[in-house]
């Protein structure tokens, strides 16, 4: 695996995996977060399999999402969703918590909160 992707500097699949796996424990614990759980399913296996799928690729290692779903069209797959300034706080309190507790390398976790701040807020399809 290339050693300048963002999949290496992480740490692989294990690191991938456990960032994804954190970020949706926090969204179960906090209570700020609720409403956003909600929009989950009860069982979160699936949403966990995929976004760290997704992420795999994106960051640079396997592209499982492509190989199994196809090209990844986030905002149009997140369309059925109410996508407010609000949820979007939601999920990156969820994130950004996540990758404070499991990401050590500082230029690397602001580059990651950026990224996704910019994504979580493309997301958005509702204006309030």
């Amino acid at each position: 695996m290339d050693e300048d992707t963002i999949y290496s500097m992480l740490g692989g699949e294990s690191a991938v995996r456990g960032l994804v796996d954190r970020f949706y424990d926090l969204m179960s614990e906090l209570p700020a977060a609720r409403p956003i759980r909600d929009m989950h399913p009860d069982d979160l296996t699936e949403s966990r399999d995929k976004l760290f799928k997704f992420l795999s690729g994106f960051w640079g290692g396997p592209s499982l999402y492509i190989q199994q779903y196809g090209h990844p069209m986030l905002r149009a797959r997140h369309l059925p969703f109410p996508i407010g300034d609000s949820e979007r706080d939601q999920w990156m309190l969820c994130m950004t918590q996540a990758i404070d507790e499991r990401v050590e390398n500082k230029p690397l976790a602001d580059h990651l909160k950026m990224t996704f701040q910019r994504t979580a807020d493309h997301m958005r399809n509702q204006h309030e």
